[in-house]
């Protein structure tokens, strides 16, 4: 499996933006799906996930009620959809890929299977 984040770049706090992630693989409507973000010297942080039927998703408690994740198993393709910038939110974000088709959208990231490159958001203030 072939993770491909994209969607990443500079915007302004307050601003929105939106990251997609589009594994490869014919079963990606059965995997559970993560995003996670990372800065340097720092330790990769749970943004989102959601489970394989797109029924349920959990939050990081530093995006809840800012961030929403979504998926289109028809496209095959996880979104995040991030809002109220903030200068903190400044990371690369990954897309992981859970293949034990989750019901509980899983957090952790050990649990995860593969991941993607990661795409660069920045949010100045």
């Amino acid at each position: 499996v072939q993770l491909q984040a994209c969607g990443g770049g500079l915007v302004q706090a307050g601003g929105s933006l939106k990251v997609s992630c589009a594994p490869s693989g014919r079963t990606f409507s059965s995997y559970g799906m993560g995003w996670f973000r990372q800065v340097p010297g720092k330790e990769r942080e749970f943004v989102a996930a959601i489970n394989w039927n797109g029924l349920a998703a959990y939050y990081g408690d530093a995006v809840k009620g800012r961030f929403t994740i979504s998926r289109d198993n028809a496209k095959n393709t996880v979104y995040l959809q991030m809002s109220s910038l903030k200068p903190e939110d400044t990371a690369v974000y990954y897309c992981a890929a859970e293949t034990k088709r989750p019901t509980i959208p899983t957090t952790a990231a050990p649990r995860y299977d593969y991941w993607g490159q990661g795409t660069q958001v920045t949010v100045s203030s």
